[in-house]
């Protein structure tokens, strides 16, 4: 589908705008320009197998950034290595030597609300900045880091009840 003159400009300006956002956003996750170069490609290459998504979305910077997110983690996908597991490896994922603090945690996080998870993933999984995270759920930055401060000391507490008992 080809662009509409409007669009082309509106799609010039938006990739103008946010290009240097979504290059630093590729370094971090990726450590190197080439690959951030690439990646920025790609996520424009997407967005335009459907503009009339990105036209329509609230805050195209947002949609940006959950595109780029899912172009990002593709590729960690694909870089990442297919070695064969190795017998230490085998009894490390069976929880040989896991540290026991792993389970509270992961008890305490399934006890958090859907939209809190998905907060602490878009800052630990996908390394996003607060700026990122508060374009991407269309929230106040200062929203971000209550809401993050919030869950941490949560986080923190289960932990520190679990080690008393």
């Amino acid at each position: 589908m080809l662009l509409s003159a409007p669009h082309d400009n509106r799609l010039d300006r938006i990739y103008e705008e946010l290009r240097p956002e979504l290059l630093r956003f590729f370094r971090r996750r990726h450590g190197s320009d080439e690959a951030a170069q690439d990646l920025l490609q790609e996520t424009f290459a997407a967005v335009l197998r459907n503009p009339a998504r990105l036209f329509a979305a609230d805050s195209p910077r947002a949609y940006l950034f959950g595109v780029a997110r899912h172009v990002s983690a593709d590729a960690l996908r694909r870089a990442r290595p297919t070695e064969p597991l190795h017998d230490e490896d085998e009894a490390l994922i069976e929880g040989g030597d896991e540290d026991p603090r792993l389970e509270t945690m992961r008890e305490a996080m399934a006890g958090l609300d859907p939209a809190l998870r998905r907060l602490l993933h878009l800052r630990l999984r996908e390394e996003l900045s607060y700026e990122e995270i508060a374009g991407a759920l269309n929230v106040p930055i200062g929203t971000v880091r209550s809401r993050l401060h919030y869950t941490v000391r949560r986080l923190a507490a289960a932990i520190q009840s679990n080690q008393r008992l």
